[in-house]
């Protein structure tokens, strides 16, 4: 049976989908992946779109999902992509959650969203390699 990786973050229009799609490009078929976002935006960051278009990964189908409890009780791996308060990420606060701490391209320019692009792969990298051992 397949372990269940979840990635985290507010509005799921960002951090948790690029995470979500680098998972999925790069780790084995033993692991089922997704992304959620526990106030979820309407659709995703279109620099987000583009950053990941410029490395061959089209993201311009995906949509925010909902976190639900579901999601974090069959998860095996459960990634908070960076959010620190309470209100807007309870999941912080769960027990044996990985917290990346990765700055939101939310209001970012091109060049910064890179960055955060860049930052994503290698941590979904060294989880893939942490993972498959």
């Amino acid at each position: 049976m397949p372990e269940n990786v979840l990635f985290v973050c507010v509005e799921n229009a960002g951090r948790s989908q690029m995470a979500e799609a680098f998972f999925r490009k790069f780790a084995s078929k033993q692991f089922n992946v997704s992304s959620a976002g526990t106030i979820p935006s309407l659709k995703l960051n279109p620099i987000v779109i583009q950053v990941m278009k410029e490395i061959g990964i089209d993201l311009t189908d995906q949509l925010p999902k909902l976190l639900s409890d579901d999601m974090v009780e069959y998860s095996s791996n459960v990634i908070n992509m960076g959010c620190m308060d309470k209100e807007s990420c309870p999941l912080l606060f769960v027990k044996d959650t990985i917290d990346w701490n990765i700055s939101d391209p939310k209001e970012k320019s091109l060049e910064e969203v890179r960055i955060i692009r860049d930052e994503i792969k290698s941590e979904v990298m060294n989880l893939i390699k942490t993972l498959e051992v």
